[in-house]
């Protein structure tokens, strides 16, 4: 399933682009039922935005139902269904990898995706980043390195066998499970994709790929946001790092695109209609 690819030159509102990476925390757990948000100002200072563009977004946000003010000062979230959990279990396990740029909201959709479906979802940096940091500070790297040709060679393939490790594991013992990860370059390798999805049929799991597109505006005020100090120079060159990107960069195998830009539809509305493709079969790569 390969949708037409969307148009790229776009140029939202900040508030617009707040109010959904915010919508998105709240949808994947990130932000709980009932937490106090932090100031307006804090929230400014954390975005890298004005308390005009904040006092925007919290009035988007508190129209949808997912913002409460309790006094001028103090607004706390609202999503009492986040106590729902649901638990399906289909006939055939199923793998979704999803791939995407930094600051595209993969980990946002998977989470999503874990929430409504009770799957384990597998994170590469949650998973691989402390023995990466390590390995790097070994071999006399900065921890944060992710460009240098000792990373991409030495220890990049590495990071990816074991998060598919992990993955067949979980297939094997009869688990669907939800993959995030760059996965730029596996992506681009038609023999990556062959060889894995060709294990994972031969232990009866069903494999997706998932690639989630979103404008450089936008990633720009999530990775800002998020402040890893892995992004660092990202952030400290945005134009220089979006010469190394390719935002028209699509898998070479069939896949399902979710557009994570501020004017697509919400991330969680995507999500959803992704479960009913695959648990339809309409989704089967």
């Amino acid at each position: 399933m390969s949708p037409p690819r969307p148009r790229l030159a776009r140029s939202e509102a900040l508030h617009q682009q707040v109010a959904r990476n915010i919508r998105n925390e709240i949808e994947a757990g990130v932000l709980r039922d009932g937490d106090t948000l932090p100031s307006t100002r804090e929230l400014a200072d954390q975005w890298g935005v004005s308390v005009f563009t904040i006092s925007e977004a919290m009035k988007v946000l508190a129209q949808e139902g997912l913002v409460v003010s309790k006094s001028r000062s103090k607004r706390v979230v609202h999503a009492p269904d986040q106590a729902q959990t649901n638990r399906v279990r289909l006939e055939r396990p199923h793998v979704i990898l999803i791939g995407g740029y930094a600051g595209s909201g993969k980990t946002e959709l998977g989470r999503i995706l874990a929430r409504e479906t009770g799957w384990p979802m597998l994170d590469k940096d949650t998973l691989t980043r402390p023995v990466v940091e390590a390995a790097l500070e070994l071999l006399g790297k900065s921890p944060h390195d992710r460009e240098s040709e000792t990373y991409v060679k030495q220890i990049r393939p590495r990071e990816y066998e074991a998060l598919i490790a992990a993955a067949n594991e979980n297939v094997e013992c009869g688990t669907s499970t939800i993959v995030t990860a760059p996965f730029i370059r596996e992506f681009n390798d038609g023999a990556w994709v062959n060889r894995t999805q060709a294990y994972l049929t031969s232990i009866n799991a069903i494999t997706t790929l998932v690639w989630v597109y979103c404008d450089a505006e936008t990633m720009r005020t999530y990775v800002r946001h998020r402040g890893a100090a892995r992004d660092a120079a990202k952030v400290a060159d945005w134009d220089g790092y979006l010469e190394t990107v390719d935002l028209n960069f699509r898998p070479t195998a069939p896949y399902v695109l979710i557009d994570n830009s501020a004017s697509s539809s919400p991330l969680q509305d995507q999500a959803r209609d992704l479960l009913k493709a695959v648990f339809s079969g309409q989704a089967e790569t």
